[in-house]
């Protein structure tokens, strides 16, 4: 995590006045998105850690879970009971849950009750990143930008074997495999 979060900051720096990213833009909160099974045990810590902390937020973090577990489960892409989303099922994906809100969103803030516990996909949205596939930027974010300016800003994170090793260690010791989504990790299923 210390090296998406230097990289990313790196990254935002860079971007300056381009990277829109703030307090209360909520649109990369909006939909249902797989999470591995490493985040999830960060967002589990995170949410303990919050309990301790301020058993406030951290029930209107679990009744929104709650409810947004009740929600999906009809529709869930994979097996509801535990959460655990079916490969196979990657196209009812991609439809399921668009403008769902991330239940650790507090709606009236418009701010991350577990910002320090996010998953990895929260960590690297935003600034322009590169993968296989190409250059990825938020739709909010460079607008207007020439293409060689949103490249001057990107980042390029060579995490994916560390991150990759990590889950499998953590799927090992939890006996829990595959992707999950944020409500599920943070009831514990």
């Amino acid at each position: 995590m210390q090296i998406v979060d230097a990289a990313t900051a790196d990254a935002a720096r860079r971007s300056g006045a381009w990277l829109k990213c703030a307090p209360g833009c909520t649109q990369c909160c909006m939909g249902v998105f797989p999470i591995s099974q490493l985040d999830a045990a960060r967002l589990r810590e995170g949410f303990a850690a919050l309990e301790s902390t301020d058993a406030e937020k951290a029930a209107a973090v679990r009744q929104r879970a709650q409810q947004a577990v009740a929600r999906l489960t009809p529709e869930f892409p994979g097996d509801a009971a535990t959460g655990i989303l079916d490969p196979d099922r990657h196209e009812e994906f991609d439809n399921f849950a668009n403008d769902e809100l991330c239940p650790v969103l507090d709606p009236a803030t418009g701010l991350c009750d577990l910002y320090a516990a996010r998953p990895m996909t929260c960590r690297i949205f935003g600034p322009p990143l590169r993968t296989e596939e190409g250059l990825g930027v938020c739709e909010l974010c460079f607008v207007g930008a020439d293409p060689a300016t949103i490249a001057a800003c990107e980042v390029y994170l060579e995490t994916d074997e560390v991150e990759a090793s990590l889950n499998a260690e953590t799927e090992k010791q939890s006996g829990m495999a595959g992707n999950t989504v944020i409500a599920w990790a943070l009831l514990g299923r």
